[in-house]
């Protein structure tokens, strides 16, 4: 347990830092339905998904595009829907985006992962790479989060579909897994013997980020937990992350989902908030406009509030030396549950909100 920093309650850092008061907040776009997540074009351009299955194209003015062609149906059911859109490394001369979405029936369906090509306002050649299996009966916990490491591989966040956290435990199977799959989808990691194809590791419960520090490599990712028990964690192959058998959160009936906080074997996170702030999008804060959060995260959160913390915010996770020193609420004011938050190139902060009216939010200094 050497290392793990756990959150009981919030009795730390909760008031702004000297440098949040120096932030500007401007809602740049509106009239998005749940958006989920952003990704930035190399011309100043945004690419957002909205759940329901549209992909748009944002200009640098907040222009809203018509929604795409080319991108897949999707199963726009329970937490399923159009997911997490990822630029190949090499986009520039590729040209590939990649999407994850839910396809199927509420009762008959899965995770895909897949790709096509950004041409003339529409994506081209689309192909589904990777599917996770087997099929679930639920419309709930995908994870769906996707993120290139510098070989230009990728690792993708599966989640167990609420009824099958046993299976979280079986490297057959891909619920509660990272993948590591090559660019074309093909399942790189051998980790496990007889394991599902690319199972990178397992024991996860409902993973909804997972980010590459570009300085060192080093990978994160954070989950749900049930009721307290969401979870940081630093990813490794071969690992195993203990759900359900080690958790620091409770079942939603109350009772305990295992008498377990840290097992023999397997990996224990670096962060646990107690009780949950329902973490989402997460990036890693490299840049000079926010000089002093470097190296920190940004952990989108979809808590509802209450006297003590306000509904939707971010969590800053103050990383020193790869350990939690500490962390702050920000951008409570938008009163939104946040749904991603992503650092653009000039070092701006993007936050995109989980709403009807979904918006999308840059965060810069005054």
């Amino acid at each position: 347990m050497a290392g793990k920093s756990i959150v009981l309650g919030l009795a730390l850092m909760l008031a702004a830092a000297p440098g949040h008061a120096q932030t500007q907040l401007e809602t740049r776009v509106e009239g998005l339905e749940h958006p989920w997540s952003l990704a930035f074009l190399p011309d100043g351009r945004m690419l957002v998904t909205e759940k329901p299955g549209r992909l748009r194209l944002v200009a640098a003015d907040g222009t809203l595009s018509d929604p795409l062609a080319g991108v897949p149906e999707v199963l726009y059911s329970g937490q399923g829907g159009l997911l997490d859109v990822a630029l190949h490394p090499d986009f520039e001369t590729n040209g590939w985006v990649y999407l994850t979405w839910s396809e199927g029936r509420p009762r008959d369906n899965t995770l895909h992962l897949g790709r096509g090509r950004l041409e003339s306002g529409a994506l081209r050649d689309f192909e589904t790479l990777f599917s996770a299996t087997p099929r679930r009966r639920t419309d709930v916990h995908y994870g769906g989060r996707v993120a290139f490491l510098a070989d230009g591989s990728l690792l993708l966040g599966i989640g167990e579909g609420f009824d099958f956290r046993e299976q979280a435990q079986n490297p057959q199977s891909h619920f509660g897994s990272f993948v590591h799959l090559a660019d074309d989808g093909a399942p790189l990691s051998a980790a496990f013997d007889g394991a599902a194809p690319g199972v990178f590791s397992i024991g996860h419960r409902n993973p909804q980020a997972v980010v590459v520090d570009p300085d060192t490599g080093t990978v994160y990712a954070n989950e749900h937990g049930p009721q307290g028990g969401d979870e940081i964690n630093v990813l490794a192959e071969g690992n195993n992350y203990g759900w359900p058998i080690a958790s620091h959160g409770i079942d939603y009936t109350g009772a305990l989902v295992t008498p377990f906080q840290t097992y023999a074997g397997m990996t224990d996170p670096i962060h646990v908030w107690v009780p949950s702030i329902a973490p989402a999008g997460m990036a890693i804060y490299r840049g000079d406009m926010f000089a002093d959060w470097d190296g920190d995260l940004l952990v989108a959160a979809l808590i509802s509030g209450d006297a003590d913390v306000p509904s939707g915010h971010v969590r800053r996770v103050d990383l020193e030396n790869g350990a939690v020193a500490g962390e702050e609420v920000l951008f409570g004011e938008l009163e939104a549950r946040i749904r991603d938050v992503r650092v653009a190139p000039d070092g701006a902060v993007w936050l995109v909100t989980d709403e009807e009216n979904g918006r999308l939010v840059r965060v810069s200094r005054e």
